[in-house]
């Protein structure tokens, strides 16, 4: 008997109750691991345990008789089907026993699939490999921007704490040829972290000034690495133009404004001080600014604080990055601002989890109306390669048009593998672009092109 996921919650479902089942779906581990055999299974790819759906209805527990692969897309399991009552987490059906019936990777194709698909469903098989000579003159062409990164380990608490322990940027750039990468500090990195549900979640209320001082330990240390490393901080168009000339550059930028502790005034002495050029409202915590995705909203979308933040930034020349916010925060967002938005790393999804990172066409579409971008992410489990990454690239093409999407790796800040590791997979993403049917010019508007667009009417 199959048990499909519209099927959760019906008298069909449980009634199966200790019979054997069939269920397709995807793996996501409660805890960073390659191979477990306790995980959950969801209808959808997520991109990590945090973004699992919390719906009982919309996961289902399983046990494994022996320890399966969580980074190879779609599994297709048996086993014994279990209907719980009162289950400490909430889940409502687990699968015991379960063994793989059709290798990792297999992927069943539906109807739903196919719509979802459209004409990129044979690229992975079909398309012959670009050459890598023009995959290389399309990162030539420049600037190619990384909209979200924490190259060096920045986001990493012990290397705040320490001042130390921060990897190579620089070099891997320049075997790339990646030319500028928005490298974001984490200003809430103190009160998040890994809870045993599998999610990050805040899990205390910061001190008084507390991610104020933070702030300014990291966007201290993230400007003292560039400076180490060779790496230009850009301030303006010239320097993200001398960025596509090959000299290894970053924009600095904050994942989530908590350092701003509500004070708008604190954007023009980051802008000033720290030369701030990116800003990301939220990350994981409900701030003064607004709601999240990944956490119950609290304040109906955008604050009034957070809507002063945008004009101030529109104001300064900073980016306005509306990443991990709810779709209710984009969409006041997007009539407040009167520059582009960016949307910096995520992927859509036909059906988000109530929860998920993931964001449907409309919000996607939120984003493009502004004039804006959006950054696909490169998680292993929603694509197996880059040739996979380059088709999804291109189902947000779809989505919001070529003008609106770019590359946003979340280098160093992943809690899963990636399919893109380091900058020097650039030229292999190149390639893969071409391959799957993008033109030169088109692959230089999604490696770099839209966000420059973006960060120059941001100045302007």
């Amino acid at each position: 008997m199959r048990i499909l996921w519209h099927e959760l919650g019906s008298a069909r479902a449980d009634a199966a109750d200790r019979t054997a089942v069939e269920l397709h779906g995807f793996p996501v581990s409660v805890a960073p691991s390659r191979r477990t055999d306790h995980f959950l299974m969801v209808a959808e790819p997520a991109c990590c345990a945090g973004c699992a759906p919390r719906n009982p209805l919309a996961a289902v527990e399983v046990f494994a008789a022996v320890a399966m692969p969580m980074q190879s897309g779609a599994l297709r399991l048996t086993g014994e089907w279990r209907v719980l009552s009162d289950d400490p987490a909430g889940l409502r059906y687990q699968l015991r026993a379960a063994r793989l019936t059709q290798p990792p990777g297999w992927r069943g194709v539906t109807r739903r699939g196919v719509l979802a698909g459209g004409p990129l469903i044979c690229l992975d098989a079909c398309a012959k490999p670009a050459d890598p000579a023009a995959a290389r003159a399309v990162i030539a062409a420049g600037p190619t921007v990384d909209i979200h990164s924490h190259a060096g380990g920045i986001a990493r608490g012990a290397n705040i704490r320490s001042g130390v322990g921060f990897g190579r940027v620089a070099e891997p750039m320049r075997a790339g040829g990646m030319g500028a990468i928005c490298l974001a500090v984490v200003s809430d990195g103190p009160t998040h972290r890994l809870m045993p549900d599998g999610r990050l979640h805040p899990f205390r209320d910061p001190a008084p000034g507390e991610l104020y001082d933070y702030g300014q330990i990291s966007f201290r240390l993230v400007n003292e690495m560039a400076r180490d490393q060779g790496i230009a901080v850009i301030a303006d168009m010239a320097g993200l133009r001398a960025a596509g000339a090959g000299t290894p550059s970053a924009i600095i930028a904050a994942e989530g404004a908590d350092f701003l502790e509500g004070r708008v005034d604190r954007v023009d002495e980051a802008y000033a001080k720290w030369t701030l050029r990116h800003l990301q409202l939220t990350h994981y915590r409900v701030n003064a600014l607004g709601d999240i995705q990944t956490e119950p909203p609290v304040h109906g979308g955008l604050t009034d604080t957070g809507a002063e933040v945008i004009r101030r930034c529109n104001r300064l020349g900073v980016v306005v990055d509306v990443a991990h916010g709810t779709s209710a925060l984009v969409k006041r967002a997007a009539a407040v601002t009167t520059k582009p938005l960016v949307l910096s790393h995520t992927f859509l999804s036909a059906n988000p989890g109530t929860y998920s990172r993931l964001i449907s066409r409309e919000h996607a579409q939120m984003i493009a109306g502004t004039g804006g971008v959006v950054g696909v992410w490169p998680p292993a489990n929603l694509f197996p390669n880059l040739t996979a990454m380059a088709s999804g690239m291109a189902r947000m093409v779809d989505a919001i048009g070529i003008d609106h999407v770019g590359l946003g790796t979340d280098m160093r800040g992943l809690v899963g593998e990636t399919v893109f590791p380091d900058y020097d997979s650039l030229p292999g993403l190149a390639q893969a672009l071409l391959t799957v049917g993008f033109s030169a010019q088109d692959a230089r508007k999604l490696l770099g092109a839209n966000y420059a667009r973006v960060f120059a009417a941001s100045m302007a």
